[in-house]
């Protein structure tokens, strides 16, 4: 089966209405953190507080969905998303209130953390309801691939579009009205996404005993480290774009260069369903763990914005099939019934990561500029090599289901 027959497939199966709402509903998480450093930052004349908004509205996201992707495995997905949905667009517009009514900084913190918090990481479950959705289909195998592929494709996607759109809504209308905006997305095609038919799919069956196996084993663990490392990618690059950016007079292009990152991987994350059974994703996340290391290379030689675009540029086409490699793995290595913890617990390392990256490359540029900050990003490319080198060896070549779990 061929991509482009593999993707007709899975539209035919679930419609395209599905893929639509799937995909609007995990723009206003994109939408969400540079939102509210915006307008904090806008509203205060603080960036450090702004900054420490956005930042803890990112951690409290990230620690919370493991919790909410396991209690959407034992109760489906539905409640949970609906419920999280509405508390989401309430906190988002909570973070307007209190920021417009000049609330204490901890409040304006506490309340962003707080909507993080609330937030649903509803790229992950979409993961998760492929396989149910083509359980009956031929070549079930080949399809699920191609859906991995697509969701990787579309987290990058939304990543790019989310930022752009709050930078427009900032400059057309106001910052509060664009993180309104986010939560109205969120209200409207969260609780969408929560009642599509597709979530049925998720609620165990009446009756069923409840697996006793545990999710954080030692692989699921080698690939939340894996995607701990893209997640630092992620952060430092940003933070040296926008170093680079403000020190050549450009401060507002800094967005637009980290989205180029977002437009090679969204590629690649479509392109990669065409790639032959028979190489393993342990092989998969190698090969790209490599690529990303030898692409992010020359990010310590960039001088100027046209440069930098160029690197990055490249540097999009290895994360994705990094990323796809390894949440295609984490469902495997886990019990069905545990696969919505399985894939939030990996969102949630890639958003501690982004904090992380961005954390450690903040406090190189105040030493020495972007070239210090883009350290961080080419340090957290050889530690996802490392770590992929270990766990190949350790799992084997495989290319199926069982050399995955048992190699």
């Amino acid at each position: 089966m061929s991509a482009i027959t593999a993707y007709r497939t899975l539209l035919r199966i679930v419609g395209p209405a599905y893929v639509v709402v799937a995909f609007l509903g995990r723009v206003p998480l994109a939408m969400s953190q540079m939102g509210t450093l915006l307008l904090v930052s806008a509203a205060t004349g603080r960036y450090a507080l702004g900054g420490a908004a956005a930042g803890a509205l990112a951690v409290a996201n990230a620690v919370g969905a493991p919790f909410f992707g396991s209690l959407a495995d034992r109760v489906g997905q539905r409640p949970v998303v609906l419920a999280q949905s509405w508390a989401g667009g309430a906190g988002l517009a909570a973070i307007v209130w209190t920021t417009q009514a000049g609330a204490s900084p901890a409040v304006i913190v506490a309340v962003a953390a707080l909507a993080g918090l609330a937030t649903p990481q509803i790229g992950p479950l979409a993961r998760v309801r492929w396989q149910p959705i083509t359980k009956d289909a031929l070549d079930q195998r080949r399809l699920v691939d191609a859906a991995f592929s697509y969701e990787g494709a579309a987290d990058e996607v939304s990543f790019v579009l989310g930022p752009a759109t709050v930078g427009l809504l900032a400059v057309v209308v106001a910052p509060g009205d664009a993180l309104l905006v986010a939560g109205g997305v969120l209200v409207a095609f969260g609780s969408w996404f929560a009642l599509h038919p597709t979530a049925a799919l998720t609620r165990p069956e009446a009756g069923a005993a409840r697996s006793t196996a545990p999710v954080l084993t030692a692989v699921l663990g080698v690939l939340a480290l894996a995607q701990l490392c893209i997640g630092m990618v992620f952060g430092a690059t940003q933070t040296g774009s926008t170093v680079l950016a403000t020190a050549q007079g450009e401060p507002g292009q800094a967005g637009l260069i980290h989205a180029t990152l977002g437009v090679g991987s969204a590629i690649a994350g479509l392109a990669i369903a065409a790639l032959p059974e028979r190489i393993g994703y342990p092989t998969r996340m190698v090969a790209s763990a490599a690529a990303l290391l030898v692409l992010s290379a020359p990010l310590l030689l960039v001088q100027t914005i046209g440069q930098l675009v160029a690197v990055i540029a490249l540097l999009g086409f290895a994360v994705a099939p990094y990323m796809i490699s390894n949440f295609a793995m984490a469902g495997e290595v886990v019990v069905p019934e545990r696969v919505g913890t399985a894939m939030t617990l990996l969102a949630g390392a890639t958003g501690i990561g982004y904090a992380l990256g961005s954390t450690l490359a903040g406090r190189l540029a105040d030493l020495g500029g972007h070239t210090p900050a883009f350290a961080v990003t080419v340090s957290a490319t050889a530690l996802a090599l490392v770590v992929s080198v270990l766990f190949r060896a350790r799992r084997g070549r495989g290319g199926t289901r069982p050399d995955v779990r048992t190699a």
